[in-house]
C-alpha cells in the first residue's frame, strides 16, 4: 500500500489559492514546462481509442470515395469548388454554407453547455492525432513518462540518438501522410496522385503546399503539442461563457474526497477518500490538477477518471471520486437538469436545421438569373417589331452537361440569343445576352409582363418573370 501513498516525482503541490494565476505549461521563470503525461489506461481511454480509430478511418478513407467518378467531399477554396456528400456547391450557394456553419457553431454551443469541452477530448483532430497516434508511438519508442524524462536528461549517446532519430523520423513521415490527406480534401485525390507521380516541375505549387503542410503538422505534433489547445484554440476560452454550474464536466467530488490525506490516517483523522496520490495529475495531458475544479486547460479526455478509478479499485473504495458530473450535481447529488440556456440553444438549432434542410431540398441544379439590361429601353427591329435586351447568368451545379433552351411565355414573340445556342458544361458559370422581340401590335401598354422559360434536357429548369418595355398602341 505504500506505493499508492508515495508522491510521484513529477507531481508538484499546487496551492489552492494561486493555481488560477498560473498556466500548467509555464514555469515560474516564464520558460515552457514540458508535459510528460503518464501512459493512460482504463475504460474511458479504451473508448476514446475506439472512437479515434473510427474517426481516423473516416478521415483517411473519405478522399478515396467517389460518386459518379467525383469526390464525395471536396473543399477547393482556391477554385471555389465545393462538394459535400457528392453534391456540388458553387459560390451562389454561399448562403447555405453560412447557415450550415451557423448550425455547426450552435451545435457546438449546445454540446458545450450540456457536456462541456467533450468535443476536444473525444473528436477534435488535434488531441486525436496527438494522444492516439503520436503519443502512442512515443510511448512505444521511449517508454512511459519516467523513462522519457530520463532519456531527455541523459547525454547524447548512441541509444538516445537512435531513439530520438527513429521517433522524429516516424513523426515526420506521419506528418507527410497527414499533409497529403489534408491536401486531397482541397484538390481531390486524383490531382494529388498527379503531384505524387509526375515531375515536381509540373506541380510546383502543389509540392510547396505539401511541404508547408508537412512542416506545420510536424511542428504541431512534435513540439507545439498541448499548447495548441491551451494557447491558440479559442474554444477553451469560450468555456467561460458557455459553461455553468449545471454543465457536465470532468468533476472532482470534493464532498467525498476532502480533506485529503494518507490512506493510513483516513480513519484516525476522519479524512476523505482522496489519498493525494497525484495519479490524476501525472496522467493529465495538459498537466493540471482536476481537483482544483474546471480549468481552461481541461479538454475532458477523462484519463484522470481512469487513473482515479484504478486507485479506488486498489484501496477498495467506490469509483467516481472523479467523474463526469456537474458542479451542481456534486453539490446536491442530483442528475442532469434542463436549463433555459440549453432549451434556447436546442430551439435555435432546430429552427436553423429546419431552414437549412428546406433550402437544401429546394436547391435547383441550375441557377438562373435574368435581368433587363440597365440604361436601355426598347429597340426598333423593323417589320413593326421592338426588342428588349436582357443579361443572363447561368450556373450549372451538376456534373452533367445541360443543353439549354429559352422560350417566351405571356406574350407572342420570340427570344434571340446574342450568339449561338449553347450547352452549360458541368460546374460552369455562363453569362450572356438575349433579346426578346415582340410585334408592336401585341404591345398594349408600356410595361408588358412576360416570362422566360428556361429548359434543359426536356425539363423546365426555371421560369423567370420580368417586364417588356415598349411603345403602347
Amino acid at each position: 500500500m505504500e506505493t499508492l501513498e508515495r508522491e510521484d516525482p513529477v507531481a508538484k503541490e499546487v496551492s489552492h489559492d494561486t493555481f488560477r494565476n498560473t498556466i500548467s505549461i509555464v514555469e515560474k521563470d516564464g520558460h515552457r514546462k514540458w508535459i510528460y503525461p503518464k501512459k493512460p489506461k482504463g475504460r474511458f481511454y479504451n473508448a476514446r481509442t475506439f472512437v479515434s480509430w473510427i474517426l481516423l478511418i473516416i478521415l483517411f478513407g473519405v478522399p478515396f470515395i467517389k460518386v459518379d467518378g467525383n469526390p464525395f467531399f471536396l473543399f477547393n477554396i482556391v477554385d471555389r469548388k465545393f462538394i459535400i456528400f457528392g453534391q456540388i456547391f458553387t459560390t451562389q450557394d454561399f448562403y447555405l454554407f453560412g447557415l450550415l456553419m451557423i448550425s455547426v457553431f450552435v451545435s457546438l454551443f449546445l454540446v458545450t453547455a450540456v457536456f462541456g469541452r467533450v468535443f476536444c477530448g473525444w473528436v477534435c483532430p488535434q488531441p486525436v492525432f496527438l494522444e492516439m497516434v503520436f503519443r502512442k508511438i512515443e510511448y512505444l519508442i521511449e517508454g512511459d513518462y519516467m523513462r522519457q524524462m530520463e532519456l531527455n536528461k541523459s547525454p547524447w549517446n548512441a541509444k538516445k540518438i537512435f531513439r530520438k532519430g527513429l521517433k522524429y523520423l516516424i513523426f515526420f513521415s506521419l506528418s507527410f501522410l497527414i499533409a497529403n490527406i489534408f491536401l486531397s480534401y482541397i484538390i481531390g485525390i486524383d490531382e494529388l496522385w498527379k503531384i505524387i507521380n509526375e515531375p515536381v516541375s509540373q506541380h510546383l505549387t502543389g509540392f510547396i503546399a505539401i511541404t508547408i503542410f508537412t512542416l506545420f503538422f510536424y511542428w504541431i505534433f512534435a513540439w507545439f503539442r498541448e499548447q495548441a489547445c491551451i494557447l491558440v484554440c479559442p474554444y477553451g476560452r469560450m468555456q467561460g461563457v458557455l459553461l455553468d454550474k449545471n454543465t457536465t464536466v470532468i468533476a472532482y467530488d470534493y464532498k467525498r474526497g476532502e480533506p485529503r490525506g494518507k490512506l493510513t490516517e483516513k480513519d484516525a483523522k476522519g479524512l476523505g477518500d482522496c489519498i493525494d496520490c497525484n495519479q490524476c495529475v501525472v496522467v493529465c495531458p495538459t498537466g493540471i490538477d482536476i481537483r482544483n475544479g474546471t480549468q481552461l486547460e481541461c479538454i475532458n479526455c477523462a484519463v484522470c477518471i481512469d487513473a482515479c478509478d484504478s486507485i479506488m479499485d486498489k484501496i477498495n473504495l467506490p469509483r467516481g471520486l472523479i467523474r463526469y458530473d456537474s458542479m451542481e450535481g456534486i453539490r446536491t447529488g442530483k442528475g442532469f437538469k434542463w436549463t433555459p440556456r440549453v432549451i434556447g440553444y436546442m430551439s435555435v438549432l432546430l429552427i436553423l436545421l429546419s431552414v437549412t434542410a428546406y433550402l437544401f431540398a429546394s436547391r435547383k441544379d441550375v441557377d438562373v438569373n435574368i435581368l433587363r439590361t440597365p440604361g436601355l429601353i426598347y429597340q426598333n427591329q423593323g417589320d413593326d417589331k421592338v426588342s428588349n435586351m436582357y443579361n443572363f447568368k447561368m450556373s450549372n451545379k451538376t456534373f452533367s452537361e445541360i443543353p439549354l433552351t429559352f422560350a417566351l411565355s405571356g406574350a407572342e414573340g420570340e427570344i434571340r440569343l446574342a450568339g449561338s445556342e449553347f450547352s452549360l458544361k458541368p460546374m460552369e458559370i455562363h453569362e450572356g445576352t438575349l433579346l426578346i422581340v415582340i410585334p408592336k401590335a401585341n404591345i398594349k401598354k408600356l410595361n408588358t409582363p412576360v416570362s422566360i422559360v428556361v429548359s434543359g434536357n426536356g425539363k423546365v429548369i426555371d421560369e423567370v418573370k420580368t417586364t417588356f418595355i415598349g411603345p403602347p398602341n
